[in-house]
């Protein structure tokens, strides 16, 4: 069984230590970056900078904007979108074209094609069309309002043996987690996630890998 570790939304105030914490269990993890997150400040320029040179992160393209967080109107303009990923390609020098839609799960892959909302589709086509792989999700590590996750490690443990069990991953044996950087910036959440890194990888049931190794993803 393969397990990919995915933050989106970086960088921001939790990204180090994410990263911190896959360097120290050296546990390969991707990063979905957006592209203007990286030129909102210079600690986020700082970071980035850091992300690039670390053995353990790979990153991957999260749009430029984050749609403004304005999803249903991002997605009826498919050329707008194609736009988008493309800008934040060129402005972070991203040789790999695997993308992450925000606010959407979608997949685009060789052996995968999935979309969570329909209005979606023609957006979600133009962008494969263009080049891209998008790449979504199995299970995600949901947050509240208030930026902290809503199940211990334990559980979400507990949640990764039921979806392997029940085979409802996309690709049989091989599980996408997703997980959002800015919720650890917290110490109780960043220990949670760090104490659920140690268990996933203690247990010698699993093997961790960077998305672009994923099957189906070029």
């Amino acid at each position: 069984k393969t397990i990919y570790l995915t933050f989106d939304d970086g960088p921001n105030k939790g990204t180090r230590k994410v990263m911190h914490i896959a360097e120290q269990e050296e546990m390969p993890i991707t990063m979905f970056i957006i592209g203007s997150q990286v030129y909102g400040s210079r600690e986020q320029t700082a970071t980035y900078d850091s992300l690039l040179k670390s053995n353990f992160v790979e990153i991957a393209d999260h749009s430029y904007s984050h749609a403004h967080n304005a999803y249903a109107k991002f997605y009826t303009r498919p050329d707008s979108v194609i736009n988008d990923f493309i800008r934040c390609e060129d402005s972070l020098h991203l040789s790999k074209k695997i993308i992450r839609t925000p606010g959407r799960n979608i997949w685009r892959t060789n052996s995968i094609i999935s979309t969570d909302l329909k209005n979606s589709e023609a957006a979600a086509d133009s962008l494969r069309l263009n080049g891209f792989t998008v790449v979504g999700w199995d299970l995600e590590w949901s947050f509240d309002n208030t930026l902290n996750v809503t199940t211990t490690g334990d559980e979400l443990l507990q949640q990764v043996d039921s979806v392997f069990s029940k085979r409802s991953t996309k690709t049989p044996d091989h599980l996408v987690l997703l997980a959002h950087d800015q919720v650890y910036a917290d110490a109780e959440d960043s220990a949670r996630l760090h104490d659920f890194m140690l268990k996933l990888k203690n247990s010698n049931e699993y093997n961790f890998e960077v998305i672009s190794n994923y099957p189906g993803v070029q």
